[in-house]
């Protein structure tokens, strides 16, 4: 099985009222709980815009220097994306065309080279885990 991010970017997509994003929102999730129940969808989230960034950062001499805002040289923004993990590229793109009909804006799909790290569990979730209650 391959990890693959199916994305749009914010740009990509046209004005809309409340009305109409909650229909999108609808519509997406239909599509979202199909995926979770052939168990393909890792993660998603699709509450991203020119205005959710709260920095940029960027290494100047080896030290971060941090600028508040989306201030990164580009017009795209990320609107939100999805990891799917699916068997090969012709199940991607099926997700991502699903994903494009239902929202009816594009979606870009892109295959990671290899899996990534998982999520590190809680520490209080180990604790409660092994039963030791102690930290």
């Amino acid at each position: 099985m391959t990890e693959y991010l199916i994305t749009f970017n914010d740009e990509w997509v046209q004005e809309h009222t409340q009305d109409e994003i909650g229909a999108k929102a609808a519509a997406a999730r239909v599509v979202l709980e199909e995926m979770q129940a052939q168990d393909v969808l890792i993660f998603t989230n699709g509450g991203l815009d020119r205005e959710t960034a709260i920095c940029s950062v960027v290494a100047v001499d080896g030290e971060p220097v941090f600028t508040d805002g989306p201030y990164v040289e580009t017009k795209e923004h990320l609107g939100g994306f999805c990891v799917v993990e699916v068997a090969d590229d012709e199940a991607a793109r099926y997700w991502a065309a699903r994903l494009a009909t239902a929202l009816d804006w594009p979606q870009e799909v892109h295959r990671f080279r290899g899996p990534g790290h998982e999520r590190r569990r809680r520490r209080s979730a180990e604790a409660t885990a092994s039963g030791s209650g102690s930290v």
